[in-house]
């Protein structure tokens, strides 16, 4: 009898043990897998710390810290969600199926999300009907990299009166690819920035439109004093001819490069542009300054190129280009000229696709080049970087003033644009002097099919 309640006994106290580990493991089992609760598992908890448990301590001891770390990482998360909801730059966040996760007050009020609220999720498209920000989330989460795009938004909103007043943005977004198929979405509004621009550009250009009627008629004045004064007079004359011309130019540059970026087609008039002629006659009206500094010009390329261009537009282009090249370029150096065809291909249908060729000219110097400083701000309007400022003066050979209005490169780039093409500033390695790279397209291969207007 005594036996069979001492196997009794001992049965019961395994049993609890066992019971007991059981509980333990299920509850560290909750511990690590933040997704489930592990309020049913405190009282068998209370029960370890009591027992002589020995492999429960060292596990009660790790679950300790690692509730700790877990609160210190909610108290940063927390932080961090702060700081984007007060941000002055929007960001919203979506899982893999496009449903909004989260948003800060800067998105909503960007995007006139008005129907959503923390902790509920919809669909990102239900909320904002915006085609281009939906195709960024899915070219990030197929590529897995970040990407950065701008259009114009055009708010929608249930009120048919407050459409009346809601007025279309300008966004641009980032993405960043997020673990478990989530996206992160960064919003700025550029609207107010473009509409500063803008109001900047029609401040210049009405200013440059009324200086230039004064400047026309004191340089008549000028013209008529300078036949009627004697030496040394008519040499302070002659100066203040040459500076009313500067200012003139520097009016005209500033009222075409506004006209080009309000409307770059408007002053194009395309027809077929045989290139290799096209340069010969802009080094031909450079020659006399060429020859005065003993500069050759070395081309590269094929015989006979044909475009479809403004010929007038793209001589403005190569002059200015040819001119500054020969500016900075030391004496008896050479300017380089290469051409090429590019051929793209560009794809029209899912089965078919077509190659489209353009043009590229590469014109290199070998002067001082571009400082790394400067080459991301050179096509900007009246800017001029530390190397461009002076340059070696050909009577002397010392250094002075470069005249020159800091817009020959911003009109350059506008003509370049305007035909559909692009423009590079860099240094070339092998002379170290300035490397422009104009890219141009429609490459005609039968122009005499084609009326030429010489």
């Amino acid at each position: 009898m005594l036996l069979l309640a001492f196997l009794l006994g001992l049965a019961v106290g395994v049993g609890f043990c066992f019971w007991l580990w059981l509980e333990v493991n299920n509850y560290l089992n909750q511990v690590l897998n933040p997704s489930t609760s592990v309020t049913s598992t405190k009282l068998p908890l209370k029960l370890a710390f009591n027992l002589p448990f020995p492999v429960a301590s060292p596990w009660l001891a790790e679950i300790t810290l690692i509730k700790q770390q877990n609160q210190s990482q909610q108290e940063k998360l927390q932080i961090y969600q702060d700081l984007l909801e007060y941000a002055p730059i929007g960001y919203l966040q979506v899982d893999e199926e496009n449903q909004l996760l989260w948003c800060n007050q800067a998105a909503r009020e960007m995007l006139y999300i008005q129907r959503w609220e923390p902790g509920k999720v919809r669909l990102l498209l239900e909320l904002v009907r915006s085609y281009e920000l939906d195709q960024l989330i899915e070219q990030t989460r197929q590529c897995q990299k970040s990407q950065t795009g701008e259009w114009v938004f055009h708010p929608s909103c249930e009120n048919a009166a407050a459409m009346l007043e809601i007025k279309s943005v300008v966004l641009r977004a980032s993405s960043l690819s997020l673990p478990q198929g989530l996206v992160g979405v960064f919003l700025e509004n550029r609207q107010s920035l473009l509409d500063v621009n803008q109001a900047r550009d029609r401040a210049f250009s009405d200013l440059a439109h009324e200086l230039r009627t004064p400047l026309t008629s004191i340089r008549l004045v000028v013209e008529t004093l300078q036949d009627r004064l004697d030496p040394p007079l008519n040499r302070l004359v002659n100066r203040l001819m040459q500076e009313v011309d500067r200012l003139i130019s520097l009016v005209e540059n500033c009222l075409e490069l506004t006209r080009l970026q309000t409307n770059p087609n408007i002053q194009l008039s395309f027809h077929p542009t045989e290139v290799r002629s096209l340069l010969k006659s802009v080094w031909e009206s450079l020659e006399p300054i060429a020859q005065g500094r003993q500069l050759n010009l070395v081309y590269l390329g094929p015989e006979s190129i044909w475009i479809d261009a403004d010929q007038s537009r793209i001589y403005q282009v190569l002059l200015n280009l040819l001119d500054n090249s020969i500016k900075y370029s030391p004496t008896g150096a050479e300017v380089r000229i290469e051409v090429k065809i590019l051929t793209h291909v560009k794809t029209v249908t899912n089965n078919n696709s077509k190659a489209a060729p353009s043009l590229e000219i590469n014109i290199i110097d070998s002067g001082v080049g571009f400082t790394n400083s400067d080459l991301p701000y050179i096509f900007e309007r009246f800017y001029r970087g530390d190397m461009a400022r002076t340059r070696p003066s050909i009577e002397s050979g010392k250094s002075a003033t470069t005249i020159g209005s800091g817009l020959g490169l911003a009109i350059v780039q506008q003509i370049i644009k305007a035909h559909g093409g692009s423009i590079k500033a860099m240094n070339h390695p092998d002379t170290g002097g300035a490397w422009l790279q104009l890219e141009l397209p429609q490459v005609l291969t039968n122009p005499q099919s084609q009326e030429y207007s010489k």
